[in-house]
């Protein structure tokens, strides 16, 4: 009798919270493209004493990035009785207010001023004249010590006139502009952004039989924007079954991609269950260059839903936006989907095998470079991930930054290579996604949290084998030197040319003038011809140029890209220094630098003692086989 007599009483208190008067949140779009969001918030209270939240940790982000600091006009009012509100003097995202007796709703009025400059995610630059992707958690207060879970509200938009708006929230209203969705938990509200916009294409993308509906929402600064090449719509078509069939089972009840096409954004992909907030160049689609340079970003968020959103690690899983995250397992939570997103970039045809090969030898050739990896192992980078993401550029080699990322992704191919010659191609990491990121069976958004000794047991039971002395080597060992383990043990071999890498070229297009000389002199230079970053006992560091020295000029003539190439090819075939005037805030000096490398890339090759294991990793999985031979062709 007390089991049934308690269990009818928690089903009595799932009722009441289920039925109780949600949060309605309005938010004012109308004054977006002036950077101004304004929102307008009924919260139920009961009488005396309220604290109400602004989301610090945001899910994603791995930082205490909540952007407080751009909330302003705020206004509590009971009726027609403004309360007095005073924010705590330690929790700087904690606001107070006393509720006088009787008074059962409040009125929260704050406005969000957006930045037009800076970096960061949410907390960065996010509208423009023609666009603006909407963090909720950005325009709204909450009652602190309720749980994001078991929080009601009730949301509704007023875009522009004119604007169309995208979001894996459920319509239940339109009345004129304003659009009205339905009630879901903040949980679930942060974690479905919202894009608006002047310039709207929804395209529908295939899907596997029994799938959900996946749509890509294109909002851009420009009509033209929205124009993308048949052979980018085919492989975009690709993407969704060749993720399926990674994974086999999936965790949304539809997928929205929301993908923003602006300079006036900050240009980053930030994951969530349902949907993903995208943000690319404006002319992404329209310039081969910037498509090349963007093909890596649907696939990694959406890989996310499945690693990050469904399994994540349980320092990263916590139960509302006030606690602290614990990043020591980024290089699976970030690592692994940015191995899977090389992979499955691959697989669809949003770049050509050779472009892959350049992506992977780019990544090494860039943690050759980082002479941090001296002194601080991999999972360091990770803990330190929430200062990492703001660190200023200078100086990164020596210091380290989010290689979680690119490292990880390295250690993961690996793996991948490993269990592939351990098993004779019977098993892959494929078995090893379908088994702890896939499921056994299919459902809307849930979180699985996992520590690392289950994810070494997982992969024991796709192939057996020492893992955890695998990642205590490679992630909490130091490692000098570029970690080629994984490139080799596929069947390849890092070597630098004078012929340019495809991602260096298309990222040297997109980062007006700035020049990446990391694996010849040692620098990158930024537009402005300044050292922006430098590697410890590179040529220009032994010629004495620091961080944020401007170069003047080469052998005596003015400095500009061709000038410094033209140095170089002929100091590789004289022998003789380089000369270079460099300024140094208010001092010129003159400065020889004994370099006669010539330009050097980074490129894969075959390494034919071992099969070629990469090729079989990178193969499509669900095209058929008239597709398959069209796209080798054209390759």
């Amino acid at each position: 009798m007390q089991l049934i007599a308690f269990l009818f009483a928690a089903f009595l208190t799932t009722l009441g919270a289920a039925s109780a008067e949600p949060i309605r949140l309005t938010v004012d779009l109308r004054e977006a493209p002036q950077r101004i969001l304004r929102a307008r918030e009924t919260i139920p209270v009961t009488s005396g004493p309220l604290a109400l939240r602004y989301a610090k940790w945001l899910p994603g982000e791995h930082s205490p990035s909540g952007p407080v600091v751009d909330m302003a006009g705020l206004r509590i009012t009971a009726g027609k009785q403004a309360l007095a509100w005073q924010r705590d003097s330690v929790d700087l995202h904690l606001f107070r207010v006393t509720v006088p007796a009787g008074v059962t709703r409040i009125d929260v009025a704050l406005d969000y001023l957006a930045p037009s400059r800076g970096d960061g995610f949410t907390n960065a630059p996010s509208t423009s004249a023609k666009l603006a992707m909407l963090a909720w958690n950005t325009v709204l207060l909450y009652p602190d010590g309720e749980r994001p879970a078991a929080l009601q509200l009730e949301p509704q938009i007023e875009p522009p006139a004119g604007w169309e708006a995208a979001t894996a929230l459920r319509i239940t209203e339109k009345r004129g502009h304003r659009v009205k969705y339905a009630p879901v938990s903040l949980e679930t509200l942060v974690d479905s952004p919202l894009l608006a916009g002047a310039h709207y294409r929804p395209i529908p993308l295939a899907a596997p039989a029994g799938a959900p509906e996946h749509v890509l929402h294109l909002m851009a600064d420009s009509e033209a924007a929205l124009a993308l090449k048949p052979e980018t719509l085919a492989a975009l078509a690709r993407l969704v079954p060749e993720t399926h069939a990674l994974f086999g089972a999936h965790h949304y009840r539809r997928y929205d991609f929301l993908l923003a096409l602006s300079d006036h954004v900050a240009h980053f992909g930030l994951e969530h269950h349902e949907s993903s907030d995208n943000r690319l160049p404006e002319r992404t689609f329209l310039e081969e260059a910037s498509t090349l340079s963007g093909a890596w970003l649907l696939p990694h968020e959406f890989v996310h839903s499945w690693n990050a959103k469904y399994r994540r690690p349980a320092g990263l899983a916590a139960r509302d936006f006030t606690t602290p995250m614990e990043g020591d397992l980024l290089w699976v939570y970030e690592g692994l989907t940015s191995y899977w997103a090389e992979v499955l970039a691959a697989r669809a045809g949003l770049v050509t095998p050779e472009q892959e090969r350049d992506s992977l030898a780019w990544i090494a050739a860039g943690l050759a470079y980082t002479k941090g990896r001296e002194w601080r192992p991999l999972v360091d980078t990770a803990r330190e991930v929430q200062h990492l993401f703001g660190a200023r550029w200078e100086g990164s080699s020596w210091r380290r930054g989010v290689d979680f990322y690119s490292e990880g992704a390295l250690v993961w191919l690996e793996a991948d290579a490993l269990i592939r010659a351990q098993t004779s191609g019977a098993k892959s990491l494929d078995d090893f996604a379908r088994a702890f990121f896939g499921g056994a069976t299919s459902g809307g958004p849930e979180v699985k949290p996992y520590t690392r000794a289950e994810l070494v047991a997982a992969l024991n039971e796709v192939a057996p084998r020492d893992w955890e002395a695998f990642f205590a080597q490679r992630i909490d060992g130091l490692r000098p030197g570029a970690p080629l383990e994984g490139i080799e043990a596929a069947g390849w071999k890092l070597v630098y040319s004078e012929e340019p890498n495809a991602l260096g070229e298309a990222c040297a297009a997109e980062s007006e003038g700035a020049l990446n000389l990391l694996d010849s002199l040692g620098a990158y230079l930024s537009g402005e011809a300044k050292v922006a970053d430098l590697v410890p006992g590179s040529p220009l560091a032994r010629a004495g140029i620091g961080v944020g020295a401007e170069v003047v000029a080469v052998n005596s003539r003015a400095f500009n890209a061709d000038v410094l190439a033209d140095a170089m090819a002929a100091a590789k075939e004289s022998g003789a220094p380089i000369e270079l005037l460099v300024k140094n805030a208010d001092f010129f000096t003159t400065h020889e630098v004994d370099y006669r490398g010539g330009a050097r890339h980074p490129h894969l090759v075959r390494d034919e003692a071992k099969p070629d294991l990469l090729s079989s990793i990178l193969a499509p999985r669900t095209w058929s086989a008239e597709e398959k031979a069209g796209s080798q062709a054209k390759e």
